[in-house]
Protein backbone atom coordinates (compact mmCIF):
# COMPACT_ATOMS: atom_id res chain seq x y z
CA UNK A 1 0.00 0.00 0.00
CA UNK A 2 1.45 3.45 -0.67
CA UNK A 3 2.25 6.26 1.91
CA UNK A 4 -0.50 8.66 2.61
CA UNK A 5 0.63 12.36 1.78
CA UNK A 6 0.89 12.87 5.37
CA UNK A 7 2.59 9.35 5.97
CA UNK A 8 5.11 11.08 3.14
CA UNK A 9 5.39 14.55 5.01
CA UNK A 10 5.91 13.25 8.12
CA UNK A 11 8.76 11.16 6.72
CA UNK A 12 10.74 14.39 4.76
CA UNK A 13 10.14 16.10 8.05
CA UNK A 14 11.94 12.94 9.78
CA UNK A 15 14.75 13.59 7.45
CA UNK A 16 15.23 16.89 7.82
CA UNK A 17 15.12 16.47 11.55
CA UNK A 18 17.60 13.57 11.74
CA UNK A 19 18.66 13.01 15.63
CA UNK A 20 16.45 16.04 16.86
CA UNK A 21 13.42 13.72 15.72
CA UNK A 22 10.95 12.76 18.84
CA UNK A 23 9.71 9.02 17.77
CA UNK A 24 5.97 8.71 18.46
CA UNK A 25 2.53 7.11 17.10
CA UNK A 26 1.78 10.15 16.48
CA UNK A 27 -0.01 11.25 12.70
CA UNK A 28 0.33 14.68 12.98
CA UNK A 29 3.25 16.48 14.16
CA UNK A 30 5.51 19.31 14.60
CA UNK A 31 9.21 19.54 12.33
CA UNK A 32 10.75 17.16 15.27
CA UNK A 33 7.83 14.78 15.79
CA UNK A 34 6.32 16.40 19.30
CA UNK A 35 2.69 17.02 19.46
CA UNK A 36 1.37 19.67 17.84
CA UNK A 37 0.15 22.50 20.48
CA UNK A 38 -3.63 23.32 19.58
CA UNK A 39 -2.72 27.12 19.80
CA UNK A 40 -0.17 26.88 16.84
CA UNK A 41 -2.56 24.82 15.27
CA UNK A 42 -5.43 26.91 15.59
CA UNK A 43 -3.12 29.95 13.95
CA UNK A 44 -2.07 28.38 11.64
CA UNK A 45 -5.56 27.01 10.60
CA UNK A 46 -7.02 30.70 10.18
CA UNK A 47 -3.43 31.93 8.20
CA UNK A 48 -4.90 29.18 5.38
CA UNK A 49 -8.13 30.57 5.64
CA UNK A 50 -7.22 33.67 5.11
CA UNK A 51 -4.72 32.89 2.50
CA UNK A 52 -7.56 31.14 0.70
CA UNK A 53 -10.17 33.89 1.31
CA UNK A 54 -12.73 31.77 3.06
CA UNK A 55 -14.51 32.68 6.29
CA UNK A 56 -12.98 31.30 9.55
CA UNK A 57 -15.06 28.73 11.67
CA UNK A 58 -14.05 26.55 14.04
CA UNK A 59 -12.02 23.24 13.49
CA UNK A 60 -14.44 20.81 14.50
CA UNK A 61 -16.85 22.88 12.19
CA UNK A 62 -15.05 21.42 9.49
CA UNK A 63 -16.30 17.86 10.05
CA UNK A 64 -19.69 19.28 10.00
CA UNK A 65 -18.64 21.55 6.58
CA UNK A 66 -17.32 18.30 5.32
CA UNK A 67 -20.03 15.73 6.09
CA UNK A 68 -21.73 18.72 4.43
CA UNK A 69 -20.52 18.18 1.39
CA UNK A 70 -20.34 14.54 1.23
CA UNK A 71 -24.15 14.76 1.25
CA UNK A 72 -24.21 17.20 -1.60
CA UNK A 73 -22.16 14.91 -3.63
CA UNK A 74 -24.52 12.10 -3.10
CA UNK A 75 -21.82 10.23 -1.35
CA UNK A 76 -23.29 7.04 0.35
CA UNK A 77 -24.13 6.94 3.90
CA UNK A 78 -21.57 4.06 4.96
CA UNK A 79 -18.46 5.92 2.63
CA UNK A 80 -19.09 9.30 4.51
CA UNK A 81 -19.45 7.23 7.92
CA UNK A 82 -15.57 5.68 7.23
CA UNK A 83 -14.41 9.20 5.96
CA UNK A 84 -16.23 11.15 9.47
CA UNK A 85 -14.61 8.23 11.43
CA UNK A 86 -18.07 7.51 13.21
CA UNK A 87 -18.45 4.24 14.77
CA UNK A 88 -22.50 4.29 14.03
CA UNK A 89 -24.36 5.20 10.86
CA UNK A 90 -27.11 7.19 13.25
CA UNK A 91 -24.47 9.74 13.79
CA UNK A 92 -23.84 9.73 10.25
CA UNK A 93 -27.09 10.56 9.72
CA UNK A 94 -28.23 13.21 12.25
CA UNK A 95 -25.07 14.81 10.45
CA UNK A 96 -27.09 14.51 6.83
CA UNK A 97 -30.68 15.79 8.29
CA UNK A 98 -30.49 18.29 5.99
CA UNK A 99 -30.70 17.40 2.36
CA UNK A 100 -29.43 20.27 -0.22
CA UNK A 101 -31.60 21.89 -2.38
CA UNK A 102 -30.97 22.25 -6.32
CA UNK A 103 -29.51 25.76 -5.77
CA UNK A 104 -26.97 24.08 -2.98
CA UNK A 105 -25.88 22.25 -5.51
CA UNK A 106 -25.57 24.27 -8.03
CA UNK A 107 -23.25 26.88 -6.00
CA UNK A 108 -21.41 23.85 -5.25
CA UNK A 109 -21.02 22.94 -8.36
CA UNK A 110 -19.42 26.47 -9.41
CA UNK A 111 -17.87 26.48 -6.25
CA UNK A 112 -15.61 23.01 -7.01
CA UNK A 113 -15.02 24.63 -10.66
CA UNK A 114 -13.52 27.59 -9.03
CA UNK A 115 -11.08 25.65 -6.87
CA UNK A 116 -10.22 23.75 -10.02
CA UNK A 117 -9.50 26.65 -11.55
CA UNK A 118 -7.00 28.31 -8.50
CA UNK A 119 -5.31 24.71 -8.00
CA UNK A 120 -3.88 25.20 -11.52
CA UNK A 121 -2.75 28.51 -11.06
Amino acid sequence: MLPSAAQRVQEEARKAAGDGWKISDLTFTTRTGTPIEPRNFNRAFESHCRRAGVPRIRVHDTRHTCASFLAALDVHPRAAMRILRHSQISMTMDVYTQIPSPETRKALGRLNQSLDRSSEA
